[in-house]
């Protein structure tokens, strides 16, 4: 079933809806009770965590069965998708959008099974940069079609122009929470 709401063109999806409406129904009654509370705003942090959760349980059904979870699979895709030499944890951090302790103890893992490598920055030997090991890539490239057919099922929700849409609006919404973080 095809529906509009305010001028977008969606579909709809009764599982998803379901189990969200509690969510919305207490979000709307929290605005009622305290109408300074911003509703939408509300609902699109709360509709991108619940989506960010799916993403991250969906992706670790998948990734189970290479030893992997959500977090391992975002370090090696950032080292994977690196044009340079490697990447400072600081830089992976940052890339991988993970807190600085997590990067650090998945690392430790994935350098003790061999798939990234720690070395010394040949520009400043302080500085240590992380590198996929040759196993790592081809462990990457084992994962990937599986990974590549569940980011294509997300996509499958939209056409190309609502992606570019979607992808400019929450780029702009990152930049908001990056400043706000900022100021705190």
């Amino acid at each position: 079933e095809i529906r509009m709401v305010t001028g977008v063109q969606t579909c709809a999806l009764p599982i998803c809806v379901t189990r969200f409406d509690a969510t919305e129904n207490r979000i709307s009654l929290t605005h009622k009770r305290f109408p300074a509370y911003p509703r939408e705003p509300a609902m699109l942090v709360r509709l991108m965590k619940a989506i960010s959760q799916h993403v991250h349980d969906s992706a670790n059904v998948l990734l189970r069965e290479y030893g992997l979870n959500h977090t391992d699979y975002n370090v090696l895709m950032m080292l994977y998708g690196c044009e340079q030499q490697g990447m400072t944890v600081t830089q992976l951090r940052d890339a991988a959008a993970e807190k600085s302790a997590n990067v650090t103890r998945v690392c430790n893992i994935l350098c003790e099974r061999g798939w990234i490598a720690r070395f010394a920055d040949p520009q400043d030997r302080r500085r240590v940069l992380v590198s996929l090991t040759t196993e790592g890539e081809k462990l990457v490239e084992q994962f990937l079609p599986s990974m590549a057919s569940l980011l294509n099922q997300y996509g499958a929700a939209f056409d190309a122009q609502e992606i570019a849409v979607l992808e400019t609006l929450l780029k702009r919404l990152l930049g908001v929470a990056e400043q706000i973080e900022r100021n705190l």
